[in-house]
């Protein structure tokens, strides 16, 4: 038991310190209005010429992931693009951060390791929460027996 309560601490940590980490990024993006720094034009539409990515290549990266049928629109398509370039800055400043040269593969893993750990946390979440509400069933039996056996 003692065991499970260090694991479930040490997710909390980690989970802990992500969320502060997405808090950051998150007001870093809210500082920034992305749309105006894309170039908006009158009509609401961002000049594609001054997004960072090619929007085919955008939209043909969602209709993968996309239920068939599903319509983007365009604010998806230009915020999408946006935020991945931002993502790409981001990452691209964690490995210029180190002293060499050169930028390799293990720098590459280092600046999306956070990023990646996401879905890892979230699993421990949905484990943790598991183990805890079968702990929950447990006390509930035996409370119900406790109560069966000395009160009356």
């Amino acid at each position: 038991m003692g065991e499970q309560m260090k694991e479930k601490k040490q997710a909390q940590a980690k989970a802990l310190e992500l969320k502060e980490e997405i808090k950051e990024v998150t007001e870093e993006l809210k500082k920034e209005d992305p749309i105006a720094l894309a170039g908006e034009s009158e009509e609401g539409e961002i000049d594609e010429s001054k997004l960072p990515f090619p929007r085919a290549t955008i939209v043909n990266m969602l209709r993968k992931n996309l239920s068939t049928g599903k319509q983007i629109k365009g604010q998806v398509k230009d915020e999408m693009n946006i935020w991945l370039a931002k993502m790409v800055e981001r990452i691209a400043k964690k490995m210029d951060a180190h002293p060499y040269t050169y930028v390799d593969g293990s720098m590459l893993r280092e600046a999306i390791e956070p990023y990646e750990n996401i879905q890892d946390i979230e699993k421990e979440k949905e484990r943790i929460i598991k183990q805890l509400e079968s702990i929950k069933a447990a006390c509930d039996i035996l409370i119900s027996e406790v109560d069966r056996k000395f009160v009356k």
